[in-house]
């Protein structure tokens, strides 16, 4: 059944939100005005997005109740985790689901009681949120098999982004520098030396910075060749999934790398996109004129309806 094979491949859950940051540095020069944040999101096997009224149209794996979001309202941003999702209100507090499971509740919805948040993202088993004075929260993984020191942000200051991958989180400072905190198996933390950078995606073992010339940089697991970036250009906005990357252009159109056996990195023909969210076997992209488009799952194992997107409409653009 394809419930249990997704227990079994917990390991390949990704949670990406389409990372946006803006330094406030007059002298970057990327143009990022046509970039969408957070109104879309790709989580392991489910998608979400934000509608122009504020409530959230989810499809996809629901066995945790990661799709349950009908009842809420105004809705400003939403990121979506492997069991999970959560979403951002106007008044900067967070919503999210119940993981009504012991072996996959790790606290990770644990943020009913947060405040003046600005943007948030979900992890596997943790939760972050950039607040409005540039400092960071998160959730505490309570499970000591599954913490890696991921939710260790609480010294982060001057933050501008965040971006929670499997167990380790990435965060963008004002600077254009970025900091990284969690398990460091394949060097998915190693961003100390980055520079000049507007924005940032964890993925499951690699993480991905824009910089403000366009380019990109990567680090950490590229088994699928999902780091191999360096050759990209005119890019305004990164996603980082499980075993591939994508990057929006600023002439609308999508690159990806890596990792195709599911066909998620066919996106050679999208055109006039404004956001995109790479998920586990799936990725998506938000068009201008509030419409959704998602890459076909090839493997019906792992085909859960996330990418059954095509009747959205109405989708927060601005």
């Amino acid at each position: 059944m394809k419930k249990t094979i997704a227990f079994l491949t917990g390991i390949m859950c990704i949670f990406s939100l389409t990372a946006c940051g803006d330094s406030g540095n007059n002298e970057r020069s990327i143009d990022s005005s046509r970039v969408i944040c957070g109104t879309i999101s790709a989580g392991e096997h489910h998608t979400i997005g934000v509608r122009s009224d504020g409530t959230v149209a989810a499809v996809g794996w629901n066995e945790y109740g990661q799709c349950d979001v009908s009842d809420w309202t105004d809705i400003t941003a939403v990121s979506g985790g492997c069991y999970h999702t959560v979403g951002l209100k106007s008044d900067g507090t967070v919503v999210s689901n119940t993981v009504d499971d012991n072996d996959y509740d790790c606290g990770q919805c644990d943020v009913s009681d947060w405040t003046d948040i600005v943007a948030v993202s979900a992890g596997v088993n943790h939760t972050v949120g950039l607040k409005s004075d540039g400092t960071v929260v998160s959730t505490n993984v309570e499970n000591n098999e599954k913490d890696f020191g991921q939710c260790n942000v609480s010294d982060w200051t001057n933050v501008v982004a965040v971006s929670a991958g499997y167990s380790h989180t990435v965060g963008l400072k004002s600077d254009g520098t970025v900091v990284a905190v969690g398990d460091n198996e394949t060097g998915q933390c190693n961003v100390s030396d980055w520079t000049d950078i507007v924005a940032v995606s964890a993925g499951t073992n690699h993480t991905v910075g824009l910089k403000s010339d366009g380019t990109v940089v990567a680090v950490g697991d590229n088994f699928y060749g999902e780091c191999d970036v360096s050759d990209w250009t005119d890019i305004v906005a990164v996603s980082a999934g499980y075993s591939h990357t994508v990057g929006l252009k600023s002439d609308g159109t999508v690159v990806a790398v890596a990792g195709d056996n599911y066909g998620q990195c066919d996106v050679s023909d999208w055109t006039d996109i404004v956001a995109v969210s790479a998920g586990t076997h799936h990725t998506v992209g938000l068009k201008s004129d509030g419409t959704v488009v998602a890459t076909t799952i090839v493997v019906d194992d792992y085909d859960w309806g996330q990418s059954d997107v095509s009747d959205w409409t109405n989708i927060r653009v601005s």
